[in-house]
């Protein structure tokens, strides 16, 4: 499948909200956001991201079809990626081809990243996209309504 980023369109926000309510997505995600099961709140989250200059967000298209979103945020130095793909899309290699573009988009290092322990997909994810894990922290996951482990990645 042919992978590409792009700005985020207006028309995109309702996908990422069909995608970002899944319960097995969010299950394996574990660190969601509660302004995701409320529209109103995931569309002003979604806009202030858009206006911000600290923000680059991108929609994620595999032969032209919205399977996600790609971002990089934060403070200079302590920058985040961050991605979210539809579930219909796993196991495809469209994850790893998403990432890669916006690194080469967003050349700024270091990159930071955390991921459920658990959660072997995004980890291998990061380490083929070059991040390697640094430390182990605990969190709680929203989406588990529990603190668990993660791992936190850095792309130096």
């Amino acid at each position: 499948m042919d992978v590409i980023l792009r700005p985020v369109h207006d028309s995109d926000l309702p996908v990422f909200y069909r995608q970002m309510n899944d319960p097995e997505s969010n299950h394996v995600a574990a660190f969601t956001s509660p302004k995701s099961a409320d529209w109103t709140l995931f569309e002003a989250h979604w806009k202030k991201l858009r206006a911000s200059d600290d923000v680059v967000a991108r929609t994620v298209l595999a032969d032209g079809d919205v399977v996600g979103s790609a971002a990089v945020y934060g403070e200079p130095g302590e920058r985040e990626v961050t991605y979210w793909i539809d579930r219909a899309y796993w196991g495809r290699g469209l994850a790893t081809a998403a990432l890669l573009t916006l690194l080469v988009e967003v050349p700024e290092r270091p990159l930071y990243a955390r991921a459920a322990s658990d959660n072997a997909g995004s980890l291998r994810v990061l380490e083929k996209c070059g991040f390697l894990v640094t430390a182990a922290a605990r969190g709680f996951a929203h989406a588990r309504g529990e603190e668990i482990d993660e791992a936190v990645l850095v792309l130096a």
